[in-house]
Order: C-alpha cells, then sequence, then structure tokens
C-alpha cells in the first residue's frame, strides 16, 4: 500500500516541480503559468478581446501544469493521446483556419467596402508589415518558408497564420500561432499610439460623409466576383478567399438563413475554443522561453504596427488628395482584425472628437484587410511552398 501511494505521489505535477527545481530548472514552467495567468487577467479584468484570450491563457496554463499528457501523441500503435493532441490535428492540418473564414464571412458586412471601393487600396497598403517583415527575417537568417510566416502576423490574422504557417514552416506553428492571437487581440493597446503618432490632431477629428446605401443585389454579387477574381489570380489562396466569401453569400442571399446562422455563431465558436485551447497548449516552456521564439515576437510586433503605419500612410495620402475629406485613422483598420481594428479606429476618431462614428467607414478597409491577408498568404505559398 505504501508503494502505490508512493508511486502516486511520485507522478504528481508537485513532484514533477520539485525534481524540476532541483535538477531540470522548471523555473521555465512556472514563467509560462504567470504569462497565463497575466494573460487571463487582461482577458477578464481589462477585456482585451476575451474571447480569443480566456481560451488561449487557459491552454498555455494547463500544458505547464506538468506532465499531463495532453498534447501527447499516442506512445504506441493502438494507444491513445491526450484530447488537445487530437484537438490540435485541425490546426496543425490547417482545416480549422478556412472553417473559421466561413464564419467571418457569414458574420461580416461587406457594405461599407463595396460602397466606397477605394478602401481596397488602404486594405492592401495595410498588408506593408508582412512582405517588410518577410525581408527583415531572411535577413537575420531565417529560411523563406519561416520568413514567409513570421511576416503574415503582420496580417493581423490568427487562421490566416495559421494556415500558412502550417503548410511552410509547421515546426514554428505553435508561436506563430501564439503571437498572431496575442497581438489581435491586443490591437486595442499596439494601435492607438501608431496612429496618434504618425497624425496630427486636425486629421484625427475629419468627419467624412454617410457613406451611400448599397443593393441586395451588389452585396450577393460582391463574394461571387471576389472569388472568381481572386482566386484566378491566386489559386492557392482559395481555401481561405472561397470560405470567405462562402460565408458572406450564405448572409446576402436570403435563401440559407439556417446556415448562415450556424457560421456566425455555433460553428465559430466551436472552433473558436479549440483553436484558442490547442493553440496555448502549444506555448510549453522548452519552446516558448526559446531565442527563435522570442525573435518571433520581436518580429511579429514589428510586422504589426508597420501593417497599422502602412494603412495611416496611405491614409494620409487620401486626405491630403480628397482636400480633407478622408480621416486617416480609417487606413489603421486594414489590417484583417474584424471588427476589432475598425472599433479602434472609432475610439481614436472619437478620443478627439465624441461626435464623430467612423466605425462604418473603417470597415471598408477592415474587410479589404482580410481579402488583403488571404492573398498575400496565397502569393507567399505559391512562392516557397
Amino acid at each position: 500500500m505504501l508503494e502505490v501511494i508512493g508511486e502516486f505521489l511520485t507522478k504528481t505535477g508537485y513532484a514533477h516541480f520539485i525534481r524540476g527545481f532541483v535538477i531540470e530548472g522548471a523555473w521555465k514552467e512556472l514563467v509560462m503559468i504567470l504569462l497565463a495567468c497575466l494573460l487571463l487577467y487582461l482577458a477578464i479584468k481589462k477585456q482585451y478581446e476575451p474571447l480569443l484570450l480566456v481560451p488561449i491563457a487557459f491552454g498555455m496554463l494547463l500544458t505547464n501544469l506538468g506532465p499531463t499528457g495532453l498534447m501527447s501523441g499516442p506512445a504506441k500503435e493502438g494507444a491513445v493521446g491526450g484530447l488537445l493532441y487530437y484537438l490540435y490535428q485541425g490546426v496543425k492540418l490547417g482545416i480549422y483556419p478556412p472553417l473559421i473564414f466561413l464564419g467571418i464571412g457569414a458574420m461580416t458586412d461587406f457594405g461599407p467596402l463595396i460602397a466606397n471601393p477605394i478602401s481596397f487600396l488602404l486594405g492592401a497598403a495595410a498588408q506593408l508589415g508582412i512582405f517588410t517583415t518577410f525581408i527583415g527575417a531572411l535577413l537575420l537568417g531565417y529560411t523563406p518558408q519561416e520568413a514567409a510566416s513570421i511576416g503574415i502576423i503582420g496580417g493581423a490574422d490568427g487562421p490566416t497564420a495559421i494556415f500558412l504557417t502550417s503548410r511552410l514552416a509547421p515546426d514554428l506553428l505553435g508561436p506563430i500561432s501564439i503571437a498572431a492571437y496575442s497581438y489581435m487581440a491586443l490591437v486595442p493597446v499596439i494601435q492607438p499610439p501608431v496612429m496618434r503618432a504618425l497624425t496630427t490632431r486636425e486629421e484625427r477629428t475629419v468627419v467624412m460623409e454617410q457613406l451611400r446605401p448599397v443593393s441586395r443585389i451588389e452585396r450577393i454579387v460582391f463574394p461571387i466576383v471576389v472569388s472568381v477574381l481572386g482566386i484566378l489570380l491566386v489559386p492557392d489562396a482559395a481555401a481561405l478567399l472561397g470560405a470567405l466569401m462562402l460565408g458572406n453569400l450564405f448572409r446576402e442571399c436570403g435563401v440559407v438563413e439556417r446556415l448562415s446562422k450556424t457560421a456566425q455563431n455555433e460553428l465559430i465558436n466551436i472552433l473558436t475554443i479549440f483553436i484558442g485551447l490547442t493553440v496555448g497548449a502549444t506555448a510549453t516552456a522548452d519552446r516558448f522561453l526559446d531565442p527563435k521564439t522570442i525573435g518571433i515576437f520581436v518580429l511579429g510586433i514589428a510586422a504589426f504596427a508597420l501593417s497599422t503605419a502602412g494603412g495611416v500612410l496611405l491614409g494620409k495620402l487620401m486626405y491630403k488628395l480628397s482636400g480633407g475629406k478622408v480621416n486617416p485613422l480609417i487606413g489603421a483598420a486594414g489590417v484583417s482584425a474584424v471588427p476589432m481594428a475598425a472599433r479602434v479606429a472609432q475610439k481614436v476618431g472619437q478620443s478627439e472628437d465624441p461626435s464623430n462614428f467612423l466605425l462604418m467607414h473603417a470597415m471598408g478597409p477592415n474587410v479589404a484587410g482580410v481579402i488583403g491577408s488571404a492573398i498575400a498568404a496565397g502569393v507567399l505559398l505559391s512562392m516557397y511552398s
């Protein structure tokens, strides 16, 4: 009996940490546990995109609580792996990202983009961070596949980052996924300083004209046309772009309401839990507290800041060319974090003028950013796969 109790005690997480401190340096796992708790604090107390950060942080917490085996594959043929190992296959194989895009398409109103097609240019400009960081990562010694996967973080689009990385640099899938989703969640923290640094108060207080109404036929035709033109241009973007446009067609056609509601609610909520929890569970201490991983996070935030700057700078040019009719803040929404980036543009604008409403104007570049990041991923995939 004592032997059984002794064997049980040696298998506990407490024993794991005691052994680790003496022999293996388990302080790293404690650092990860504290980091997970910090992210939970930001998600719950500060409400920084809790739908993303809560599952990510809790997955990070679970994977660092000793030898749980949650992310372990089968030890031998016929054995059973951990729960999160199997859920993670949808991330690893690139299955979840297009399905997330299906839900995003069903949830998103493309009307502001259709009403103001020039928003496509702001969405394109906000991809600046992807390609500049790609070049920077190459110069720092990363392979082209790794550099492409790091650069895509600049699109502020977690599903796209997962999709591209799972095909080009699967070894970096964990840190890149966490970096992409973390920066998506921290859009309200990262973007405003860049936006204020690059604009004047006069520019931030511009009140834009109301958008024109968009007809139902325009809304139905738009996803079909974008699918045809975009996929013919970049066939490797078909999975992401096709799913995004199908979801939007569900929303707008008016004859598949059940499918649209399922994509907007049950499907995307389930996938958010699966992706967040399993992506967080990849943040083991040995992988995360590594110079290469730290480099990914530094390059990732640079990519995100540069993408924000690219959109704002083109917005400033439009402000000049339009005679002061375009508020440059909407350019920051050209990153793919829908609708977070648009809400940040609205918030920064209202901090200068409480009567100014930029949300719908910012949604145009925001939707364009989703399309742009999918196409950018397709371009990089076609070049380096």
